[in-house]
């Protein structure tokens, strides 16, 4: 029977008093499990812009219904089992957490662009005649540390298309090229936070350390990075920038005043580096920054939080900040709960056997299955900790089998789903991006919509890791085994 992700009685079965749902038989089988996910995936390219060009997160969230509702039609359970597991898999941490993050990470970034952080970037730029390919570089770097520090991918992806975006765009930016090393700054920490969610199941799921988990991988997300940040530099530019856009006065409008917002900026960094929570962090980054914009003029109380008994709602940054991921929240419980029934219905343990046929006790070939599983789980569950989540047993089992170290299993199995769930048009890190970037187009003027599918292979250091890890996994790069203390070693153990 596939493991079930421990909900730690938050689940909603527990909830409504319901048993919680650990196997569903489908019609089809194993298949007929994917076939909510596939259905959406499906749904994901055929409203982009590559074939109908109406694509929206409420338009992705349609999808994933319809997707979850032809589930049920498959399902040889029955359906009110079906429907317990589809609120089993809504329940789980993984995609609460998500949200969580990203409502404070919308929230702080809001509040230093209401102060106008984003306008002393800009005013920085032109100032200094920064390159827009420069920027590009810098903005990956900046993203990365930031992604490291407070251990989330996504609240790193809406803060920096929130407040590096627009700047970007203003300087001369690519905005495809830029969006990419964002997400690939995301991907970074992501791999690399020792807070981070997939840093920790990778662990906890391998039984290893986190400290010598993030420490053995440091090589392989390093060689990814340096070609990828190279490329950033070179080809960043090539945007037309404000003044060529024929919005030049914005230039004459921007001042330096709201780089004093780099103080909290780095607050939130400090404090994460120190090991504080990621809300702690960023509630003290909000706090300082919503004391710093009245006090230095950057702007008022009602920019951050007015109750408006005109318009007849709350109004503000604050609210801005949480407000405009509400339908991309939803959509992610959808997306986890169609991960979940591949978990449930009897998928995994269907791979597992096709994959040891192939292996036959070759260390190459497990690490490749390693590989293989892993990516195509993640191109299914399109939330990367949920991902990783279904794909752990797997890899802990035939990496087991193999004498294979923790921290390497650990390795295959957080850098690649961390790149991934970045890479993808129908991640969620993608689609979080792209919603942030096309809710700005009203402030922002010259930003122009953006799609999905159009940033994927500019993912670099995404790409990168995922090619280093093959490398490793053909020739044994980093290759280490589990000695029987649980020392490792560069040769396989004896089995007497």
């Amino acid at each position: 029977m596939p493991e079930k992700y421990e909900n730690n009685g938050s689940s909603a079965a527990s909830e409504t008093g319901e048993k919680a749902v650990t196997k569903i038989d489908f019609r089809m089988g194993a298949f007929g499990a994917t076939v909510p996910m596939l259905f959406f995936i499906l749904w994901a390219i055929l409203i982009s812009k590559i074939v109908l060009d109406v694509s929206s997160v409420q338009g992705l969230i349609v999808g994933s219904v319809i997707g979850l509702a032809l589930g049920m039609f498959l399902s040889k359970s029955s359906w009110h089992d079906y429907a317990q597991a589809v609120f089993d898999g809504m329940s789980q941490s993984v995609g609460v957490v998500a949200i969580v993050a990203w409502f404070w990470a919308g929230m702080f970034a809001t509040v230093l662009q209401a102060g106008g952080l984003v306008d002393g970037l800009v005013w920085l730029g032109t100032t200094t005649g920064l390159q827009a390919g420069f920027f590009t570089g810098i903005t990956f770097i900046l993203a990365a540390v930031f992604a490291t520090a407070v251990g989330t991918g996504y609240g790193t992806t809406v803060a920096f298309c929130t407040l590096m975006y627009p700047a970007g765009i203003a300087l001369g930016a690519d905005p495809i090229i830029l969006f990419a090393a964002i997400l690939s700054g995301a991907v970074f920490g992501d791999n690399m936070a020792p807070v981070s969610d997939t840093t920790i199941v990778s662990a906890v799921t391998q039984e290893t350390d986190v400290p010598g988990v993030v420490r053995s991988r440091f090589k392989y997300a390093i060689v990814a990075a340096i070609p990828a940040l190279i490329l950033f530099l070179i080809i960043g530019g090539g945007g037309t920038g404000v003044a060529d856009a024929g919005l030049g006065s914005i230039e004459q409008e921007i001042a330096p005043n709201g780089l004093i917002l780099l103080i909290p900026f780095a607050l939130v960094i400090y404090l994460a580096l120190s090991g504080r929570h990621l809300i702690t962090s960023l509630t003290w980054g909000i706090l300082l920054s919503v004391v710093i914009i009245p006090i230095f003029g950057l702007g008022t109380i009602k920019d951050i939080l007015w109750f408006s008994s005109e318009a007849g709602q709350v109004q503000g940054a604050i609210y801005d900040g949480i407000i405009g991921y509400v339908p991309m929240a939803v959509l992610i419980l959808m997306i986890v709960a169609a991960g979940y029934l591949i978990q449930v219905g009897g998928t995994m343990d269907a791979l597992r056997i096709k994959m040891r046929e192939f292996t036959k006790g070759l260390v190459n070939r497990v690490e490749v299955v390693i590989w293989g599983i892993v990516c195509l789980l993640n191109a299914f569950i399109t939330i990367n900790t949920a991902a990783e989540i279904a794909a752990a047993p797997f890899v802990r089992e035939i990496g087991k089998e193999a004498k294979l170290h923790p921290y390497r299993r650990a390795n295959f199995l957080d850098s690649l789903t961390s790149a991934l769930g970045y890479i993808f048009p129908w991640s969620g890190g993608v689609l979080l991006g792209v919603a942030t970037i096309n809710g700005m187009i009203n402030e922002y003027p010259f930003i122009k919509e953006v799609d999905s599918t159009q940033v994927a292979p500019f993912v670099f250091h995404g790409w990168f890791l995922i090619i280093v890890m093959l490398v490793a996994a053909l020739s044994g790069f980093g290759r280490r085994y589990e000695g029987p203390g649980g020392e490792e070693l560069k040769e396989a153990p004896s089995s007497s």
